[in-house]
């Protein structure tokens, strides 16, 4: 390293947040900038630990630890302190088709298992990801390369996720004509209508569209496979198929009250915002306002914090977030040791937030809905709560049980549910005759990816249940690699 002693004497630094009272009056990123030679300094914190497990890209205790598409981080964090940037690309891009997103988006496990952070604040890793790629957008270094010949076979992506997205990517690199499949308007599934326009602007989508379009891939949107196109035609045009189609089906809160005007599934609140957003700058009134509202959120995660930040910027009157879980601790506890990932209470935008207008962390821990309260016109108007002890789970039953007396009733307008989601909708699967696993997921085993119908891959949260965007991107380069391979006979993609 260049800076061999740099995490002795430079601390960890991320940039500023924009006033949370300010950027809620605007839907564009909430994050300040860096300057280059704060930048740099971060970079010369990357300790030569000898065995780095920042990109080892494991599975520990079902979490994420380290980076799943194994970005080489030590390497780029060198040549950033060294000011060569546009080595610090190629070197990024060598790993990652996206980083754009995932140094934005992604949670960062790499950070959870950085050396340094056993007993320092870890490298800022993340940041500097993001700073690569932005600076090599910036500087032009970014640019359409399309594969100098084609193979002549012919493939069909269903989805245009990050899985989608990076399996098109690898595919059309290894010179096979590639048409990517998208139900919706716009591609780029949960990145574009799934993480709302603060998170991650559009437009950094859309120019990372326009150059795998410029690539070679044809996309082709409002084009659901199974219903608009039978998927037994996929398999006639195609010599092959792959599927990433996403987990998209909801977890549902199916108790009394449930059909009452005002319950919502989170994404349907978030799709709709960011397409009116696009559509008409939120004029159109095509979306779930949360404006003037008494607004609960069931459910924590990203999706319930996006689901914050939304209402936040719609103007809502009041906000609650209900999670069923204990509060985190804010130091490691003992059953959770590095390099796993750190389970510790952290204060999100949309927390920082509703903090700042209505004076509160929006959070309540340990608390279960018990029903929906509405009115004689069947609209929503409160939540009926009560509190649980996960000391005192129920024998053949819940991992909990309710605290007697601490029943109450919570004022809602509006329910967002933020409870996660069981698995892919399968009318794909059922039409091409894919096998599912008991968990609702296209069967495929990872590495392979290949399910039980011949020429037909799947992988992607489809495959593996809902997870990371990171590991979206992992799968997605991996199932180009067997697919490559099935067409061809052999490959030469990474994966």
């Amino acid at each position: 390293m260049g800076d061999p002693t740099g995490f002795k004497s430079i601390e960890r630094q991320l940039p500023s947040d924009r006033d949370a009272k300010l950027r809620i009056l605007d839907w564009n990123e909430f994050h300040n900038h860096m300057s280059e030679d704060e930048m740099r300094s971060q970079g010369a914190r990357c300790m030569d630990c000898g065995v780095p497990f920042c990109h080892t890209g494991d599975l520990i205790a079902n979490m994420a630890s380290g980076c799943p598409v194994n970005n080489l981080i030590p390497e780029w964090n060198d040549l950033i302190y060294r000011n060569r940037w546009r080595e610090a690309l190629d070197r990024l891009h060598l790993t990652n088709n996206f980083p754009e997103f995932t140094g934005r988006v992604c949670p960062a496990p790499c950070e959870g298992s950085c050396v340094l952070g056993i007993n320092e604040p870890a490298v800022t890793i993340k940041h500097n990801e993001v700073s690569i790629i932005d600076r090599g957008f910036e500087e032009g270094w970014v640019v359409a390369c399309p594969p100098e010949s084609r193979t002549g076979k012919k493939v069909a992506v269903v989805g245009s996720g990050p899985a989608g997205l990076a399996a098109a990517a690898e595919l059309n690199k290894a010179g096979h004509e590639v048409t990517v499949y998208e139900r919706s308007d716009r591609i780029g599934g949960l990145l574009m209508y799934g993480i709302p326009s603060m998170k991650l602007e559009k437009p950094v989508v859309e120019r990372r569209v326009t150059l795998l379009e410029e690539e070679g891939i044809k996309f082709v949107t409002n084009m659901e496979i199974g219903k608009d196109i039978q998927a037994e035609q996929l398999k006639k045009d195609f010599d092959s198929v792959v599927l990433c189609t996403g987990a998209t089906k909801p977890r549902d809160l199916n108790m009394p009250g449930r059909e009452f005007k005002g319950v919502h599934f989170a994404m349907e609140f978030l799709h709709q915002n960011t397409k009116s957003l696009l559509d008409s700058n939120l004029e159109d009134d095509n979306y779930i306002t949360a404006k003037d509202k008494h607004v609960i959120v069931i459910g924590g995660g990203d999706t319930g914090n996006d689901c914050l930040g939304t209402s936040m910027r719609h103007g809502c009157k009041s906000l609650v977030n209900l999670e069923i879980v204990p509060e985190p601790p804010t130091e490691r506890a003992a059953d959770n040791p590095w390099p796993q990932w750190p389970k510790i209470f952290r204060v999100d935008y949309g927390h920082e937030e509703a903090a700042a207008v209505f004076g509160d962390d929006p959070r309540q821990f340990q608390v279960s809905t018990v029903e929906f309260i509405g009115d004689d016109k069947g609209n929503l108007t409160g939540l009926k709560t009560v509190e649980v002890d996960w000391s005192k789970p129920i024998p053949g039953g819940a991992p909990f049980s309710p605290i007697p007396g601490t029943e109450r009733v919570l004022k809602a307008d509006l329910v967002f549910l933020a409870l996660g989601f069981l698995g892919p909708e399968s009318p794909v699967a059922e039409q091409l005759g894919v096998t599912c696993d008991n968990r609702s997921n296209y069967e495929a085993e990872y590495g392979n990816y290949a399910t039980n119908v011949d020429g037909v891959f799947a992988a992607g949260d489809c495959r593996r249940g809902q997870s990371l965007i990171v590991w979206a991107i992992n799968e997605g380069r991996g199932v180009a690699r067997e697919c490559d391979r099935y067409l061809m006979g052999s490959t030469q993609l990474p994966g």
